[in-house]
């Protein structure tokens, strides 16, 4: 009897070793997975601009958890986060990895009633434009980018092992990391905003000509490397002095922020509108040759048929003269200023000699 009480205490203590060994693992394991989710966490919360958080939430996440795929998904309904982008020279549509939508909703219905962390199978029918182009994924964990009590966006974690997203596993470091995404986001949003104000028009909220200065070697350097044109427009309100004095600077305020508004509804997403300076107007526009910038130019001055606002109740009759000049990117031609200083100083000829026409006119460079 004694021995088999003997045996029997040995099996115990080794089964509780064996359990003792299995929480270590579990609590080591455990350690790590925090580990490697807070220098995750303190990667995203260096990242200073919206690109650079962007490349860190996509690939840098995939590499770091040994995921298949990841999607970030912004809701975006009045495009202002891809303004700023574009506003910075940065393409929105051709960051990998992120999609910007106007709800929610419209992508996956999950997503609009998401407040925690989901994790389950993968279902095509529901999940197929989270992950376009993914093939072979099984598991899946959806995480809600929350502030200030709503839905921003959706981190969305894709995997080819289907017990890797279980809806038994605990989601707390999930949640976090959304927590951490969301507020990086937001900080990347609010930085872009305080340096474009730094590059923008208060009277308009159009871009300033510093910022020109700098967008137009970008786009001339794409221009070089692809063959393509870049045309520039150079528009000035006639007889703006007259207006002035007939109902003062905040009623020629007015009758300018129009004038910006109607202009701007006429340009893509692409071009950049800047105010060049007082009451003349600068639009460049990348890919574009002279012949479509000059149909652009006539739509514009359209645009000025209905008299313009300017302010208690008063309008007044506004015409444009604008001038158009183009050219096309060759590699090696010349340096990047100098067909800058030529673009704009087309441009501006072609203005001069509208204005000189009789105003109310387009005039095209060399035309």
């Amino acid at each position: 009897m004694s021995g088999g009480r003997a045996g029997g205490g040995r099996a115990d203590a080794e089964e509780l070793r064996a359990q003792l060994r299995r929480f270590k693992e579990e609590a080591a394991a455990n350690e790590q997975k925090w580990q490697r989710t807070l220098e995750r966490e303190l990667d995203l919360l260096r990242a200073e601009t919206l690109p650079e958080l962007f490349a860190r939430v996509t690939s840098g996440l995939a590499g770091s958890y040994g995921l298949d795929a990841v999607q970030l998904v912004i809701e975006d309904p009045n495009h202002e986060i891809q303004h700023l982008m574009l506003g910075m020279g940065d393409r929105p549509e051709e960051i990998p990895g992120v999609k910007f939508v106007d709800t929610l909703v419209g992508l996956s219905p999950q997503l609009g009633s998401l407040r925690r962390p989901w994790l389950g199978q993968y279902v095509r029918a529901d999940h197929e434009l989270l992950f376009p182009g993914a093939a072979g994924l099984r598991t899946l964990a959806l995480l809600p980018l929350r502030r200030q009590e709503r839905t921003a966006g959706a981190l969305c974690f894709g995997s080819s092992d289907p017990e890797r997203f279980s809806h038994r596993l605990g989601a707390d470091f999930l949640q976090h990391l959304a927590q951490v995404t969301a507020i990086c986001l937001e900080n990347a949003c609010n930085r872009a905003r305080v340096l474009r104000s730094g590059l923008s028009d208060y009277l308009t909220g159009w871009h300033n000509r510093r910022y020109l200065t700098a967008r137009l070697r970008e786009e001339l350097a794409r221009a070089q490397r692809s063959g393509t044109s870049v045309a520039c427009l150079m528009i000035d309100v006639d007889h703006f002095k007259t207006l002035n004095d007939s109902y003062g600077h905040i009623g020629g305020d007015e009758a300018l922020r129009e004038v910006s508004a109607r202009i701007d509804s006429q340009v893509r997403a692409s071009d950049t509108a800047a105010r060049f300076g007082g009451d003349e107007f600068t639009l460049l526009l990348p890919d574009t040759s002279l012949a479509d910038a000059a149909r652009l130019a006539e739509r514009i001055r359209a645009t000025m048929a209905p008299p313009v606002d300017v302010g208690r109740g008063r309008s007044h009759a506004v015409t444009l003269s604008i001038g158009v000049a183009a050219v096309v990117g060759r590699r090696g031609e010349e340096d990047l200023k100098a067909l800058a200083d030529r673009l704009l100083a087309d441009a501006d000829a072609a203005l001069y000699a509208a204005k000189a026409a009789g105003r109310d006119r387009v005039a095209v460079s060399g035309g």
